[in-house]
């Protein structure tokens, strides 16, 4: 035991002394306060460019939407008199007429912002086409879009006898919905922040598994390399050496982990005195609650899943003796991790389907999936119990295997090991 503890303590005091992890612990909650400020800045300072009714409008439709979407480009943004320049042309004069309006663009002297074609496509309501010097700008297509959208149907229910006062009285509605969460507790936070909130759990635990276990990695293959674990293991079983070292390394990424959500919740709490010195309006993001049930679970996922991985890279690292075979030691089980963060996304779009159980059953996946999970919907305590013992299980196994194979490959040099090999280690040490 001693051994273990001098063990755990020179792994974790190499770490946190380090400048980088020093630095890291201390950025980080400012780069999270940054993207989540920043952000609402922006946001409150764009807007859709103040002269995108500087157009030209081809309109093949043969009515007078092209006049309607002319008059809510310049009414819809700043309310000023409209600079579009309006054509009716016949379906079979387009293609010359945007190879007209291309040349307007691209000329140099007071170039037309861009052009946009209305056709009889558009008066089915299925598309219409805009091309300009804006046309990856989002805020400026999403307006141009609306306007046509507006205008559109304007026009059908002038057709069908509606006053034009009325319309725009009739169609103006600005309707924000609020969603909340309701579980055995009541009414939480729902909706996107919960997303967000939960999206960002799912990125940090697979950000800090993939830094720390390739740290470990690299540590492993850094003392094969220097000759140093043959002096340790002469005085220490190779077991032992391999949990002091997932032990330690898996401190120093909890104690930033802490850090870092201590840090940055008060980086939160403060935005408001932050935005009103930047004269910026506050946007109320609310955090959905986290008992003390939940944080639990959330610690003993990513410490199961810290020590599943962390095996498996010290497994891999023991197998290479230089730095171009790292990475491709390393491959296999980052590929593990991959796999979980792509399933991020439908699982947040769907996260009671039975794909969404199967994946966070999965013992490489359940470290990252389930915390995701139970944060956007409430997961039974049986499921919960029986994806952590899961989870648990996958961790003896991970780590027996790995103690084998660190066990031989820690001495072996030369060429590094198929997976084959490794395989009969694995018989021959059991």
């Amino acid at each position: 035991m001693a051994k273990l503890w001098a063990i755990i303590k020179r792994e974790y005091l190499e770490r946190v002394r380090s400048k980088w992890y020093l630095l890291s612990t201390a950025l980080a909650p400012l780069f999270f306060g940054i993207i989540a400020i920043v952000p609402m800045v922006i946001a409150s300072r764009t807007k859709a460019s103040p002269d995108l009714s500087h157009v030209v409008i081809l309109d093949a439709t043969g009515t007078q939407l092209g006049l309607r979407v002319a008059g809510e480009l310049a009414g819809g943004i700043s309310g000023a008199p409209t600079r579009a320049v309006v054509r009716a042309v016949a379906p079979s004069e387009l293609a010359p007429a945007e190879t007209l309006a291309t040349h307007e663009v691209m000329r140099l002297q007071d170039p037309m912002l861009g052009y946009l074609v209305l056709d009889s496509s558009t008066i089915a309501g299925h598309s219409e086409r805009y091309a300009g010097r804006n046309a990856s700008t989002l805020v400026d297509v999403s307006e141009i879009e609306s306007s046509v959208r507006r205008a559109l149907l304007a026009q059908r229910l002038e057709h069908e006898g509606l006053q034009p006062s009325r319309i725009k009285e009739l169609t103006k509605v600005d309707l924000k919905m609020t969603s909340e969460r309701l579980s055995d507790r009541g009414r939480e936070v729902g909706g996107l922040a919960n997303a967000l909130f939960s999206y960002l759990i799912a990125f940090v635990l697979y950000m800090m598994l993939v830094i720390y276990g390739q740290q470990i990695l690299r540590g492993v293959m850094e003392e094969k390399t220097s000759r140093v674990a043959e002096v340790v293991i002469s005085s220490v079983s190779t077991d032992t050496l391999l949990a002091g070292k997932v032990i330690g390394v898996g401190g120093a990424s909890l104690t930033q982990i802490i850090v870092w959500v201590v840090s940055t919740a008060l980086v939160f709490k403060s935005r408001g005195v932050i935005l009103a010195r930047l004269h910026v309006a506050n946007v109320e993001l609310p955090i959905p609650h986290i008992g003390i049930g939940i944080a639990l679970l959330l610690l003993a996922f990513f410490v199961l899943g810290f020590i599943f991985y962390a095996a498996l890279f010290a497994a891999m690292g023991s197998t290479v003796t230089n730095e171009q075979d790292v990475q491709q030691a390393s491959l296999p089980v980052t590929m593990l991790l991959v796999a979980s963060i792509v399933f991020i996304q439908p699982i947040l779009l769907d996260p009671t389907s039975t794909f969404s159980k199967v994946m966070s059953w999965l013992p490489f996946s359940s470290p990252i999936l389930m915390p995701l999970r139970m944060t956007v919907v409430q997961v039974s305590w049986a499921e919960l119990a029986g994806t952590l013992a899961g989870l648990l299980l996958a961790c003896v196994a991970a780590t027996w295997v790995a103690a084998r194979i660190y066990r031989v490959g820690m001495l072996m040099y030369g060429k590094r090991p198929t997976f084959r090999e490794m395989a009969r280690w694995v018989r021959r040490a059991a």
